[in-house]
């Protein structure tokens, strides 16, 4: 019989942000994703990377700047950085709690890149803040190397696109994994964007809407579910107001009209919806969990969270 299969994605909250954070976070987390493969599942992960890359690009850019001899280290370097890093965390807590209750199952962080369109769009509107506050004489030293700047409450900051993902490289490793009956944590950050110059595969200077990758990757391994783990207990119809209800299950119709409702915030909820919408597509048998890391269990049982359903 073949074993259901689930992507998760996880957000900020499962990461924690500065190193002993992500290290009790992910052991967290862990405890969630071993329940589904206790379950008997085949589980796919993968995961947020803005306070790591974010980290990675400022400590990497400061290196720089104090050693000019040696060279700026890309976007795509730090992202393939992030990827590894976390990775590391989050593939040995899910090993140690998976021994911990008597399941021997390898546990494996793929490095993974996404192809992108170099005519996307994004990279002409520039959107995603990276990187370290800036003086407005970095800021210029910055724009001579032909990068963005935007100027913030707090100083200047780096911005890079957002462009769309259109293939994951390594996806036949994920599938080829996953059939051994591996966990595998892949397209880590939204995944390592990079150009395709005829067998050459080129870094950009961009990074992947983390959604959008989780909904490409379920899609890819032909998952049953997609878990989108946020920092709210389920989806909610006008969010943050005294007539603030939770939405415990709706139809990718009614998604569609709740966004023309405008009910969903940009940036926050609208890409996990989506997302959402986008991965089911035709599927009957598809669906998709919103609901934040601790309230797994219950969310799966039927007791909190939100379903979407073709």
């Amino acid at each position: 019989m073949k074993k259901k299969r689930i992507a998760i994605a996880l957000g900020h909250d499962a990461l924690g942000t500065t190193l002993p954070e992500q290290k009790e976070a992910t052991c967290r987390a862990a405890k969630a994703i071993a329940d589904l493969i206790q379950d008997d599942c085949q589980v796919v992960i993968t995961h947020s990377n803005g306070p790591q890359i974010g980290m990675i690009h400022t400590a990497m850019s400061e290196f720089h700047r104090l050693y000019t001899d040696y060279t700026a280290t890309p976007m795509s370097v730090c992202s393939a950085m992030s990827q590894g890093y976390i990775g590391y965390d989050l593939q040995n807590a899910i090993r140690t709690e998976l021994m911990n209750r008597g399941v021997y199952r390898t546990v494996s962080t793929l490095l993974t890149q996404v192809i992108v369109d170099p005519y996307d769009e994004a990279f002409y509107k520039p959107s995603k803040i990276i990187g370290r506050v800036m003086t407005e004489e970095e800021a210029e030293e910055e724009e001579k190397k032909g990068n963005h700047v935007v100027r913030t409450e707090e100083g200047y900051r780096r911005i890079v696109a957002a462009p769309m993902p259109h293939q994951i490289v390594e996806l036949d490793a994920v599938n080829t994994l996953m059939d051994a009956d591996q966990v595998v944590i892949a397209a880590g950050g939204g995944g390592i964007p990079v150009l395709e110059q005829g067998t050459v595969l080129k870094g950009a200077s961009a990074v992947i809407e983390k959604d959008l990758i989780a909904g490409l990757l379920a899609d890819g391994v032909e998952a049953d579910m997609l878990i989108i783990l946020t920092g709210e207990e389920s989806v909610y119809k006008n969010y943050g107001t005294d007539k603030q209800e939770s939405i415990r299950e709706m139809t990718c119709a009614e998604a569609r009209r709740y966004i023309a409702e405008g009910e969903f915030g940009e940036g926050t909820m609208l890409p996990k919806i989506e997302t959402a919408i986008s991965y089911i597509g035709d599927y009957a048998t598809r669906s998709v969990l919103i609901t934040k890391l601790g309230s797994i269990e219950a969310a799966m049982a039927g007791q909190t969270g939100t379903i979407i359903k073709k």
